[in-house]
């Protein structure tokens, strides 16, 4: 799943561009007709509301695992630097708006349509919405895998079509891991081995990081090779390990702050290592693991905001992601940023997730 859109959103002719985007995700997501055209919406409310409340900003569509196995969803992102929301669950309600002939639906109407929709926003420094449609209708009352501890966004080098980042998530019992993948150079054949990494991923949960890691050096002999790093959460164990081959970055959160967990030098399917170091920390219930490749600044910064730090993963990817890039530091190369949570289901070994 390497296809990105990217739409800048400063002026109204990008609004369509949005739009167009989101139907063509959907097509490759295999969304009927009413989802597809719920994709549609909530793209088209989002971009609007870039241009009417913050001044301009940028969308991003990803094709991302849904709640059932094989089956993509489309994940949207607006993503902004305006003046931000001082009353969020006001700007939620239908009725509520802050400019003059508006109905003021928009927001509303894109929460009641996506599967699950989160918007985190700060005065003064902006606004980040994500929405999921998938491709069964709305059941809030199913929805389970709300609290699914993993999200993520991608970009492409330059808006390409396709990026040679990848990042997935597979569960085995009590162990929940978060892979992210960086194809060796860009476009497509980047994205085969990546993508390649992911897949191979579903198969090998049971296993610990550097066995995991192990397989997919034998998997991506056969694609130009990938930097992966692997995170496992052990729920029993209250534990995280960590391995990484490549110059993929994290960050992890503790009670002490944030703390750099280095990968080892090689790539994975070219030039794997003869030892593969593993670390291990605790993990409790204010931990947070962010996973990066290079198209981030080296020195980005993690979030600090006490209340960006309990949200969903992907509004904290995306957030870190809208963060860390500006018009005088561009990215790079492809980005991708994923972020692992703890488990807070009343069950952690929920099969539906």
């Amino acid at each position: 799943m390497s296809r990105v859109w990217e739409i800048p959103v400063h002026d109204s002719t990008r609004v369509r561009d949005v739009r167009v985007a989101a139907r063509e995700a959907s097509a490759l997501a295999a969304l009927d007709r009413d989802r597809s055209a719920a994709a549609e919406l909530v793209g088209t409310e989002l971009a609007t509301n870039l241009l009417k409340h913050a001044g301009g900003g940028r969308m991003v569509l990803n094709l991302v695992d849904g709640p059932a196995a094989g089956a993509p969803s489309v994940q949207l992102c607006s993503l902004d630097h305006g003046p931000g929301m001082a009353d969020v669950g006001a700007a939620l309600r239908d009725g509520y708006s802050t400019v003059e002939a508006s109905l003021g639906a928009g927001l509303g109407s894109c929460r009641r349509i996506a599967n699950h929709f989160r918007l985190y926003s700060a005065p003064g420094r902006g606004t980040v919405a994500t929405a999921r449609v998938d491709r069964e209708p709305v059941r809030r009352s199913a929805a389970a895998d709300d609290v699914l501890p993993v999200g993520g966004i991608t970009l492409a080098l330059g808006q390409a079509a396709d990026s040679g980042d990848a990042w997935g998530w597979a569960r085995s019992g009590p162990l929940l891991t978060l892979l992210l993948a960086d194809g060796l150079g860009h476009g497509g054949k980047a994205a085969h081995a990546s993508t390649a990494a992911v897949e191979e991923l579903r198969r090998a949960a049971h296993l610990p990081p550097v066995e995991i890691l192990r397989r997919l050096n034998d998997t991506l002999r056969r694609t130009r090779g990938a930097a992966v790093a692997v995170a496992q959460a052990d729920t029993d164990r209250r534990e995280l390990r960590f391995a990484g081959v490549g110059n993929i970055g994290a960050r992890l959160r503790s009670a002490d702050g944030w703390t750099p967990l280095v990968s080892h030098p090689g790539i994975v399917g070219a030039y794997f290592p003869a030892q593969v170091p593993l670390r291990r920390a605790p993990w409790g219930p204010d931990s947070l693991l962010v996973l990066h490749s290079d198209g981030l600044p080296s020195r980005w910064s993690p979030p600090d905001d006490p209340r960006l730090l309990t949200r969903h993963p992907t509004v904290v990817a995306a957030t870190v992601l809208r963060d860390a890039g500006s018009p005088a530091r561009p990215v790079r190369d492809d980005t991708s940023v994923a972020v692992l949570a703890p488990d807070r289901r009343t069950s952690t070994h929920d099969s539906r997730l």
